[in-house]
Formats: structure tokens, C-alpha cells, sequence
């Protein structure tokens, strides 16, 4: 038996549960049936009392003091900086620079490789990305004259790879695409992308905000050149996420922002930044939510990420199952390769009215365009109603999930 299956086995979601307080509570008289995980997850007991302990014994700021509370506080940040380059099974830990989330690490980089791009030169994307993969290589295409290119998906939501191949391109000078769309759960060949986008000697950035979560990362086994993603999907606190990215990259890039803890040395007539990641890392950082994120990651391990997989590949084909028993209910988003995520429509009750009549039976959707906007628009609905699974989740939740649907149906008549 291998390890997986062994994890699976002794997978005991009931004993997770009781790690994670939120969860034990009602809702307009209901229990509470939390299904908006790819928004943001709940925290273990592990993450609030590691916060708890850093407020209560260790407040201070880091790097600069020779106190104790200081030189403990320092310890504790740069220790998670170790975990998340363990967790990544990146070269070095100076290879990880903490920022607030995928959302700033992507516009860090974009800032970053801004004075490689000039007129003519194109950066590709897919249309399934979330507006924080498009909206920031936009305003880097405005201010150095580079071109867009999207890469298109067809109707199960998967990337059409003919179409993605015939796109890139000696024009073709960087890459950023999801790891997991938040929207349709789609899973991309990421490894299979970066193969060929290295063909043309194309740094890749990978947004794995909604895959770090769910799947095993391995950015030296991948090769791209940077890797991001937020906190508050991985079981930390809001605020706190990272990015990877190759060392010969980061020590070419440009600072992001200018300030206290990214210099070496600072004159009116010069400044010198300070080396690789401290240079991206300006100003006093979340310091308790990155010790956060340490705590999340560690608690992560001991549950273990491939037994999480495979819990959660077991609920989304039991709510795929269950759904189709619905006559009313289109899924939107059927590719072959998916992650956790039940994105869905039913007809003649807007999402906005499903996510809200949810709550009223204690269950927690999210409704929306997920902030993919372009993907709403690919699949002609205004919205969907999203139902996203997590370690802690149970059958016996998708169940309510199911039984919530038909009320609403049966309510809207």
C-alpha cells in the first residue's frame, strides 16, 4: 500500500474538524455549512494560537532590534520563511520574499520585469485567469508598449492546447497562468506549458493561489521561474502569502517599493538595496500573519497534503454526482483534470439569490463572477454560485448542499 492510500485511509475529517473553531457554531438557527474555501479558508487552532502567542510574548519588529522580543520575533518570521521554501521545495529560502497575497506578488513582478519589455514584445495568458493575472499585465502592456496575448479555453473550461502552442512565439517574453482556476476549478498541464514556453526561453510565472491548497508543489521539479501565491486560502491569516522566484531572476529585477529593510545603505546622492529577498520586502512587514502562515503549512503537513487530495477529489465527485440529479442545475466548468471547486448555475434563480437563500439554510456559498469576469463572459452567464471544498469538509455537508438547492428550487417554484 502506498503512502497515499495509507494517509487516505486514516484520514479522519471529523477529528480535523475539531481543529477548526469557526466551524462549531449556527447560522439563522442552522449548523454551519462552510463551502466558500476558494474565498478564503478557515483557520486551524494552531494558526489563532500562534498568533495569540506572538501578541502575548513576542511583539516587536524584526531585523533591526537587538532585544530579545525582537531577535524571537525575527526567528519566528524567518523560520516560516523556511517552511513555505520546504513546502515549495525551493533551491533556498532566500528564493521566498513574503508579501500580502498572490495579488501583490504578481504586481511585484510585474513591476519588476517592466525595464525587459518594449514595443512589439507580447506577454500570454489564458482566458481563464483570475483579474489579478490580467488586470496588472495590462498596466505593464500600457506602460511598455508589449502586447496581451490570451490563450483560449473551450467548454469544459480546459485550455486549448493547439491554440496555446501556435501563441507563443520568439515575440513571447514572459507567461503568467493559473495553476487552478478559481471559477472552474480546471487543473492546467502547468509542467507541460513551462516545457514549451522554455523552448523559447519564456519566463513563466504560475499563479497557484487556488492550487497550494489542494496540490503538491514543486517549483524546482516544475522549473518556472516564479511561483505565487496568498495566505488565506492556505489556512493562514489574510495579509500573508509569498513568492517564489528563481534567484538569478529576483537579483535582476528591480525593487518594487522603496523603503526601510530593502536598503543596504542610503545617501541623498545614492541609495544601495539590500540583497535578495529583503530588497522586495519594504517597510515593516505582517510579521504575525507570516508566522502565521508558518503555523498553517506545519499544520498542513501533519494532516498531509496528498491525503487532503485525496479527501477532496472524493467530495467533488460525490457533489458532481449528486448534482446531476438535479434537473434545474448546469455546472459550469467539466474539465477532466479539476480541483475542488462545484461552480454552477440553475435556471430562472440568479446566483446572488442563491448565495443569499443559502445562508438562510446555514450553508455558505459564494456568488459572483469570482473575479474572472472574461470567464462569465466565455460561458454567456452574468454569474455563478460557487461551492468550494476544503480539508475539513464532509459528505455529509454536500448533502446540505444538495438539499439547499432543491429547497431553493422547490421556493422559486
Amino acid at each position: 500500500m502506498n503512502q497515499t492510500v495509507e494517509k487516505a485511509v486514516a484520514y479522519d475529517v471529523e477529528r480535523i474538524r475539531q481543529d477548526f473553531p469557526v466551524l462549531n457554531q449556527e447560522i439563522r438557527g442552522k449548523q454551519l455549512v462552510y463551502l466558500d474555501n476558494a474565498a478564503t479558508s478557515q483557520k486551524p487552532k494552531a494558526v489563532i494560537d500562534s498568533i495569540v502567542h506572538y501578541y502575548e510574548n513576542d511583539n516587536a519588529n524584526i531585523h533591526r532590534g537587538v532585544h530579545t522580543l525582537s531577535e524571537r520575533a525575527t526567528l519566528s518570521y524567518e523560520n516560516a520563511r523556511k517552511t513555505v521554501r520546504d513546502f515549495l521545495n525551493a533551491n533556498t529560502e532566500k528564493e521566498i520574499v513574503f508579501t500580502r497575497g498572490a495579488t501583490e506578488a504578481i504586481n511585484l513582478v510585474a513591476n519588476g520585469i517592466a525595464k525587459d519589455l518594449s514595443a512589439g514584445d507580447e506577454i500570454l495568458i489564458t482566458a481563464m485567469e483570475h483579474h489579478s493575472n490580467i488586470v496588472p499585465w495590462q498596466m505593464l502592456c500600457e506602460k511598455t508598449g508589449a502586447e496581451l496575448k490570451v490563450a483560449p479555453i473551450n467548454d469544459k473550461g480546459e485550455l486549448i492546447w493547439d491554440a496555446f502552442e501556435a501563441l507563443v512565439s520568439n515575440k513571447t517574453k514572459f507567461a503568467a497562468v493559473s495553476h487552478m482556476s478559481n471559477a472552474l476549478g480546471t487543473i492546467n498541464p502547468i509542467k507541460q506549458m513551462i516545457d514549451l514556453l522554455h523552448q523559447f526561453d519564456v519566463p513563466v510565472l504560475i499563479d497557484g493561489a487556488q492550487a497550494i491548497p489542494h496540490i503538491a508543489v514543486d517549483v524546482q521539479a516544475l522549473d518556472c521561474e516564479f511561483y505565487v501565491f496568498s495566505g488565506h486560502k492556505l489556512y493562514a491569516p489574510t495579509g500573508s502569502g509569498a513568492l517564489y522566484g528563481k534567484m538569478e531572476q529576483l537579483e535582476h529585477m528591480a525593487p518594487y517599493q522603496g523603503g526601510g529593510d530593502m536598503i543596504s545603505i542610503v545617501t541623498f546622492e545614492n541609495t544601495v538595496y539590500n540583497k535578495v529577498p529583503y530588497k522586495f520586502e519594504a517597510g515593516t512587514p505582517n510579521i504575525v500573519g507570516t508566522i502565521g502562515l508558518g503555523a498553517a503549512i506545519d499544520y498542513i503537513n501533519t494532516v498531509g497534503i496528498d491525503a487532503i487530495a485525496v479527501h477532496e477529489k472524493s467530495l467533488l465527485e460525490y457533489a458532481t454526482e449528486q448534482s446531476k440529479k438535479i434537473d434545474k442545475l448546469r455546472i459550469i466548468g467539466t474539465a477532466d483534470n479539476k480541483g475542488a471547486i462545484l461552480s454552477f448555475v440553475l435556471d430562472g434563480i440568479h446566483p446572488h439569490d442563491i448565495g443569499t437563500m443559502m445562508d438562510h439554510q446555514g450553508i455558505a456559498v459564494r456568488a459572483g463572477h469570482h473575479c474572472a469576469m472574461p470567464v462569465m463572459d466565455f460561458f454567456g452567464v452574468p454569474a455563478t454560485a460557487r461551492a468550494s471544498f476544503a480539508m475539513y469538509n464532509t459528505h455529509q455537508e454536500v448533502d446540505a448542499l444538495m438539499a439547499g438547492i432543491e429547497n431553493l428550487i422547490e421556493m422559486f417554484g
